[in-house]
């Protein structure tokens, strides 16, 4: 178990990384509270805390007498834009941008990284975990995971950085394509204490899988951004052909 999660959240990991990895199926019930409090030796306070955000976030759909379910897929929306450097997007608006570093370190693949990269379960990956700040103020939370085989030794001076410029300078890398899940999500006690902000906030939680020309991937990335700080402006271009 992480140590930095409390009991829901730990609960709330798990059973998301089940659904996102087809563990549990679109319109499966899930084990009923009293199961998973057998599973995880917790309370039924703290599986219900569980359950409860997952509903609130669309994962999951409860039905009065019959029990929790897998909710339906939510809607795709493709988001198309030019990709610019954070540092520059805050800069142009006056602001002064800074990324902090919190953790550095290499872990093994789980399943769901396994997937998302499409590399062994196992495999060695670096886990850089920051913060995205203007004018001190913090804005965005994120835990970036990259192969070591893709960027073997990346340092505390690549990840302070642009990282797709260190990723290409360095390394060789150039980002090709991004994709990128857009989500509303809830601030809990831990992301409240990287993004300074209150428990319940509203978040866009946005998922980014990034890949080179050939189609390699090579980072996954979950990021948290402030509701009350943050927001997106859509750019598409549309068929002139009638």
């Amino acid at each position: 178990m992480n140590k930095n999660l409390s009991l829901h959240e730990f609960i709330k990991e798990e059973l998301l990384t089940s659904i996102k990895t087809g563990h549990y199926q679109i319109g499966e019930k899930i084990p009923t509270e009293m199961e998973l409090c057998n599973t995880f030796n917790v309370s039924r306070t703290t599986v219900r805390t569980a359950l409860n955000q997952l509903t609130q976030e669309g994962y999951l759909a409860r039905h009065q007498g019959r029990g929790t379910y897998v909710a339906d897929q939510k809607v795709k929306q493709t988001l198309s834009h030019t990709i610019k450097r954070y540092s520059d997007q805050v800069a142009i608006q006056g602001k002064k941008p800074k990324i902090m570093l919190l953790d550095l370190q290499v872990i093994p693949a789980d399943q769901h990284l396994s997937q998302s990269l499409s590399i062994s379960r196992n495999d060695a990956v670096q886990r850089i975990e920051r913060i995205r700040l203007a004018d001190q103020e913090p804005t965005q939370y994120e835990v970036s995971y990259i192969p070591w085989s893709m960027a073997p030794g990346l340092t505390k001076q690549h990840a302070e950085t642009s990282l797709y410029a260190a990723l290409q300078a360095v390394f060789g890398l150039h980002i090709a394509k991004t994709t990128e899940q857009v989500e509303i999500t809830f601030a809990n006690e831990r992301i409240c204490s990287h993004l300074r902000c209150d428990t319940g906030l509203p978040l866009f939680y946005i998922e980014t899988t990034a890949e080179d020309i050939h189609g390699n991937k090579i980072e996954f990335s979950r990021s948290y951004f402030r509701g009350d700080k943050t927001n997106f402006i859509i750019e598409r271009l549309y068929d002139q052909n009638p």
